[in-house]
């Protein structure tokens, strides 16, 4: 899975345009070079061959600057699919670090049941209110999760007595 990010990466990051530039000086400088060599040992035909060949390149130089990189569309579909995941892994994070928590209280944005929770227990704590202690334990067995705990404490209270 690494290797095939890796790659992806680094076919988006591959300037096709730099890189028909430097083939094209590559092949210029081994028509030079054949040149020289024709030219040594007096062969013609290689001179002539060559030197066509470093025309062409020449010519490849001279339409370089109206060449335009184009990003293939799969590969930006892919840039955009990655930007996508990275914003909610981000998202993801923030929110089950704590952070999520701290932004929701700070906008007020806080659950209903916890608002309920609050309320009751509040009143619980109003002895001119009816509400009694069991009223705040049922509102709390009422998340699975406490409801759970609480039952795996009373079961542990049982068996201590």
């Amino acid at each position: 899975m690494r290797i095939a990010v890796l790659l992806v990466l680094a076919l988006a990051a591959c300037n096709p345009v730099a890189r028909i530039s430097a083939n094209a000086t590559a092949i210029r400088n081994e028509a030079g070079a054949l040149i020289d060599h024709g030219n040594a040992t007096g062969d013609q035909v290689v001179v002539q061959g060559a030197t066509r060949i470093d025309e062409h390149a020449a010519a490849i130089h001279g339409d370089i600057p109206s060449v335009q990189a184009v990003t293939p569309a799969w590969l930006s579909t892919l840039q955009w699919w990655g930007i996508a995941v990275a914003v909610a892994g981000i998202a993801f994070l923030a929110w089950n670090s704590g952070i999520g928590t701290f932004f929701r209280i700070a906008i007020g944005w806080l659950p209903r049941r916890k608002v309920a929770a609050a309320e009751l227990a509040v009143d619980t704590l109003d002895e001119s209110r009816p509400e009694g202690d069991r009223e705040l334990v049922t509102l709390l067995r009422s998340d699975p999760e406490f409801d759970a705990a609480f039952k795996r404490a009373k079961g542990r209270r049982k068996t201590q007595t």
